[in-house]
């Protein structure tokens, strides 16, 4: 399709249409239950037999690095707990890197993917957005 480069519609995170689902899509072990993300083989029973679900995508923050390797633009590298079961690393965008803490909730940034393949994620209560009174 051709495109003028003119944006008329609504952006690109009010524009979600109904049938599309944001979250992740996890594999579940068919033999032992255990959830893991992006992975070939379960990594608990080394089963090949994994089904894919969906996940929301909401999770917790349980580790936070600040990162500026290969590039002079710090960004975060998080580790986030997912309810499904599975930890993964991922990037957290939205707020200045070293405001990433443990314990921040986490949700999946509509409409925005990453070049590299990674998950980008946003916080659900950005730093300042509530008083710490």
């Amino acid at each position: 399709m051709f495109s003028a480069g003119i944006d008329v519609g609504p952006p690109a995170r009010e524009a979600v249409r109904p049938d599309s689902h944001e979250g992740l899509v996890y594999q579940v072990c068919r033999w032992c239950g255990t959830a893991s993300f992006r992975k070939l083989l379960c990594p608990v029973c080394a089963s090949s037999d994994l089904e894919s679900e969906r996940s929301d995508g909401y999770g917790v923050v349980v580790r936070s690095n600040v990162v500026n390797r290969y590039s002079r633009v710090m960004r975060n590298e998080s580790l986030v707990r997912f309810p499904e079961g599975f930890v993964y690393r991922c990037r957290i965008v939205g707020a200045a890197p070293h405001l990433v803490n443990v314990g921040d909730r986490v949700r999946p940034v509509g409409g925005r993917t990453s070049e590299a393949g990674e998950v980008v994620l946003e916080l659900c209560d950005p730093p300042g957005s509530s008083g710490w009174y």
